[in-house]
């Protein structure tokens, strides 16, 4: 286990999508998440009403096992972090429930350090205290 409260998990956890060494994101997914990990997001509005009009009643998009999230939060990196546009930070409201860690994180935008946007993530731990299953929703 590499964090001692669910607030510092939550810290951590959104550390980690601000991280611009490449090592150092590996080694923390590796750190956070369980090696069978999953990362559960739910889709952007356009793109859950294009997978309904297509059939899809539910639409999910996952990342597990930590290459796949190493992906995903190096793309997430690449596209909101690097070019300046955002960081993301976590509310300070997080807690724990048996195995669930709950929390709400904010994108802060660079050029006002207001936040832009943020969610609501569940993380499910594995037994070891890392992730096991993370289910991010995108609220605003």
């Amino acid at each position: 286990m590499s964090y001692t409260t669910p607030q510092d998990l939550a810290d951590r956890y959104s550390a980690l999508w601000n991280e611009p060494d490449a090592e150092v994101r590996r080694r923390t997914v590796r750190e956070l998440w369980h090696e069978d990990g999953e990362h559960v997001l739910q889709p952007p509005q356009e793109m859950r009403k294009t997978a309904r009009e297509l059939g899809f009643a539910e639409p999910e998009l996952k990342a597990r096992g930590h290459v796949e999230l190493e992906a995903r939060v190096r793309r997430a990196y690449e596209d909101f972090v690097a070019p300046g546009t955002m960081t993301f930070r976590a509310v300070q409201d997080a807690e724990r429930l048996g195995n669930v860690v709950k929390f709400r994180w904010e994108a802060v935008l660079a050029e006002t350090g207001e936040p832009g946007g943020g969610g609501l993530e569940f993380l499910v731990l594995a037994e070891d205290g890392r992730i096991a299953e993370d289910y991010q929703f995108i609220e605003s």
